[in-house]
């Protein structure tokens, strides 16, 4: 059996092992990142295809694919107004509304 181009280096694969001490945990984490790097040599290597034959045609395409594929987490201001309205559901206390909805506002994107 070959082995994968998607093969992580060894040099990579000691990062994992050592960063991480613990049992079951450690064994998840080193699994997800091992994944999350397969991943992404693969999106790597379908945007290099995609322009070396020269279907890449728009200036957009591998940006956008990329941004579709590894979406940005949300923001911090995101994820406060979330969280705020998930708080209007349960309460209307302007009090306890308005400050918090004030403090998102300022914060910059």
């Amino acid at each position: 059996m070959t082995e994968s181009k998607i093969t992580p280096p060894q040099k990579l694969v000691q990062q994992w092992i050592n960063c991480d001490e613990g049992g079951p945990e450690v064994i998840h984490r080193i699994v997800t990142r091992a994944a999350q790097w397969g991943a992404d040599q693969e999106l790597e290597a379908c945007c290099d295809w995609l322009h070396w034959q020269n279907l890449a045609t728009h200036q957009d395409l591998i940006p956008s694919l990329r941004a579709a594929r590894r979406p940005k987490p949300p923001s911090l201001k995101q994820s406060g107004f979330t969280a705020l309205e998930l708080l209007k559901q349960r309460t209307t206390d302007p009090n306890i509304i308005e400050p918090l909805s004030r403090a998102l506002e300022a914060l910059p994107e």
